[in-house]
């Protein structure tokens, strides 16, 4: 039986730069930092790799967990930091915000890129923005707490 998601992995050139986004800049907390070096047989197994190594983070906020991939082997491909959200793939991830307007500001003032400022959908305003390896990652903030949308918090 499924319960649920569990969390949302994310492939980075420079976990410390990403931690310092996610962590630092939206607040995470890490619950947990491991690596594994070459040679790890389960490691490989699990990805599908061969001579895999990686260092990363799991990262939790209220209800959602993201945890971050920074491999050293194989080396891994850049990633095209603009892709559009439309191209095949995961498109976004989003976090529940209180005050949206006031959390764009403060991220904006921060150096995060947004594609717009929040707009207005009735039971929710949202935007998207990038993290520093281009991922999209929507603020969402529900109005209306009676909508489906509302998560218990």
């Amino acid at each position: 039986m499924i319960r649920g998601i569990h969390h949302t992995a994310i492939s980075t050139g420079d976990l410390d730069r990403a931690l310092d986004f996610y962590r630092d800049l939206l607040g995470f907390e890490v619950a947990m930092e491991f690596e594994w070096p070459k040679g790890t047989e389960f490691a490989d197994s699990i990805t599908g790799l061969k001579d895999s190594a990686a260092r990363t983070a799991m990262l939790k906020a209220g209800n959602m967990l993201i945890e971050i991939f920074e491999y050293s082997s194989p080396t891994p491909k850049e990633g095209d930091p603009g892709r559009p959200v439309c191209d095949h793939g995961i498109t976004h991830i989003c976090v529940d915000v209180v005050d949206i307007d006031a959390e764009y500001e403060r991220l904006k003032a921060a150096g995060m890129t947004f594609h717009c400022p929040p707009q207005d959908l009735g039971i929710a305003k949202a935007t998207y923005g990038r993290d520093p390896d281009g991922n999209v990652v929507e603020l969402q903030e529900v109005l209306d707490q009676s909508s489906p949308m509302a998560l218990p918090f």
